[in-house]
């Protein structure tokens, strides 16, 4: 990735795709999950480790900066909050994360499409669609949809201190 990680668990998709044959013969779970994570909170930590649960190792896919502000500006223009080196390095300090990996597209289809996952995350407000379902299910891996914590959102955490603060919308 970059110099701004002082956790191993910050890696190139090089680096995944060269440990993939090993975890494979080892007979190990990759279980893929991708997000923002602007603002760790619980509703967050919980679906990590419930992703994590479904197997071996969790690789979690990181939106760059760039992908944040495309995907938030219909909503919120000032996302995200945090830098993805931030955000990378928070995300990897966590035990339940394996691996954390950066992409800078809308949405993680090529990177599922190359690294090939055995199962594929995604909360349950993405029913509707989730990005690389089909390879994921056309290489014999299941596809899980995380229940979500009630009320524990960024947007949420971020109203509650714009409301604690006075800010003005």
């Amino acid at each position: 990735m970059s110099d701004f990680s002082t956790s191993e668990k910050v890696v190139d998709l090089d680096v995944l795709l060269a440990l993939r044959p090993m975890l494979a013969k080892q007979g190990k779970q990759v279980v893929f999950t991708n997000g923002c994570f602007d603002i760790l909170h619980v509703g967050h930590v919980t679906y990590l480790e419930f992703a994590r649960a479904q197997g071996d190792v969790l690789v979690v896919g990181l939106n760059s900066d760039a992908s944040v502000k495309r995907n938030k500006a219909d909503k919120d223009s000032n996302r995200p909050i945090n830098s993805h080196e931030d955000r990378a390095r928070v995300l990897a300090a966590l035990e339940c994360v394996d691996y954390v990996v950066l992409f800078d597209e809308d949405e993680p289809k090529e990177l599922i499409g190359e690294l090939i996952p055995d199962v594929l995350v995604k909360g349950a407000d993405w029913a509707h669609y989730v990005s690389g379902r089909e390879v994921v299910e056309e290489n014999g891996g299941r596809v899980v949809l995380a229940k979500m914590v009630k009320g524990r959102s960024t947007t949420n955490v971020i109203e509650k201190i714009m409301k604690a603060y006075g800010a003005q919308e």
